[in-house]
């Protein structure tokens, strides 16, 4: 079938993107789904950080490659053997296609996935196959097994989550990455617990879920960290009872917020120097949490005797340690309940032929969570 899709051909194009267009949206062929695949019809799309780190050459990814990872949608065709779907499911997309079967996935690691990541870095689905047209005479790759900026998509069963068809798509996209990661990280990475004291160093779409993941687990206070000032208000808006204007006395003013430093910092800005300053918060015996990508060659400083002497910890986060099949399904259920109010993180709305104007807001930290309606 014929799909509308948006293919970057290549890393690195200078901003404005509304000038050097480094997303070209093409019409390509897109083959039927295979064993254990399901063709989705994509309702909604959410534009993350991860896919302007692809965009700017931060992510480095195979190219060229049909982007998006974060989307919702409808079942509309399944490969043979796509047991537990239906035409007609309501499924979020997860980015990490967990296979079930090897050695992480048995211990319940899903997001370390070693299928998984194989295929997510060759720009396959899961099973190593391409169902994209091939362009400019080589492969057309897949983002994380999904390429959401697409009309529709042909994803491994194993990338989709059934969700109750009451929740709208444009909500529901949301937590195939923001939500997944920004709580995941505080419940499941940082296990804070009622009484907790939290700070969200940078409030994206993943920061400010994190926010609301911190007022689940209970945290008695929440901090919000970022430069750009309206990102202040929207943490408080959202329920962080202090926020601090990152700069050269961030550490300083963190502490003094937190009375002496966060049981738990939270990083979600994919710097390096930002990851140093939420480690340097952190009270003695507290957790670091790092859930942002910073470029590959990327290193981080920090006093290792620390480690012993304050008893401290510091850990990464992927997919927010969750597990899609089992997360995804309580996050809505805290949201249909009104504890995980997600929606209110979807800033601007916006078509397929506005992407690379929504990459520019996105970078310049003029939006949360922007919304491809499809």
């Amino acid at each position: 079938m014929k799909v509308r899709t948006a293919v970057l051909r290549e890393m690195g194009r200078p901003a404005p993107y509304a000038r050097s267009r480094p997303l070209d949206i093409l019409e390509r062929d897109l083959a039927p789904p295979g064993p254990g695949e399901l063709l989705v019809r994509v309702r909604a799309a959410g534009l993350c950080h991860s896919d302007l780190s692809v965009i700017d050459g931060t992510r480095p990814r195979v190219m060229p490659m049909a982007l998006g990872h974060e989307a919702a949608g409808e079942v509309v065709g399944l490969g043979a053997g796509g047991a537990g779907f239906a035409p007609g499911d309501h499924v979020v997309l997860a980015f990490v296609p967990a296979c079930g079967a090897c050695e992480p996935c048995r211990a319940g690691r899903p997001a370390l996935c070693r299928p998984a990541a194989a295929a997510n870095t060759a720009g396959t689905l899961l099973g190593g196959a391409r169902r994209w047209e091939p362009l400019d005479g080589g492969p057309l790759h897949h983002h994380l097994g999904v390429s959401a900026f697409a009309e529709h998509v042909v994803v491994s069963e194993r990338s989709a989550v059934k969700v109750d068809p009451a929740l709208p798509f444009d909500v529901a996209a949301v937590f195939g990455c923001a939500v997944l990661t920004g709580a995941g990280a505080v419940i499941h990475s940082a296990h804070v617990a009622p009484g907790d004291r939290v700070a969200v160093f940078g409030l994206g779409g993943v920061g400010l879920a994190a926010v609301l993941g911190a007022q689940v687990a209970g945290a008695a206070s929440v901090v919000g960290v970022d430069v750009v000032p309206a990102k202040l208000d929207i943490a408080l808006g959202l329920g962080a009872t202090d926020v601090v204007l990152a700069g050269e006395d961030t550490v300083e003013r963190v502490r003094a917020a937190t009375d002496g430093g966060p049981d738990h910092a939270i990083e979600t800005a994919g710097s390096a120097a930002v990851l140093a300053d939420a480690y340097a918060a952190t009270r003695p015996g507290g957790t670091t949490v790092t859930a942002g990508l910073p470029h590959p060659d990327a290193m981080l400083s920090i006093p290792a005797v620390s480690l012993v002497v304050e008893e401290r910890l510091l850990r990464g986060s992927y997919l927010g340690s969750c597990r899609p099949g089992i997360d995804i399904p309580r996050f809505v259920d805290l949201h249909r309940r009104g504890r995980l109010p997600v929606e209110r993180l979807i800033s601007h709305r916006l078509t397929l032929d506005e992407l690379n104007e929504g990459f520019d807001r996105l970078a310049a930290g003029e939006a949360v969570r922007q919304i491809v309606e499809l």
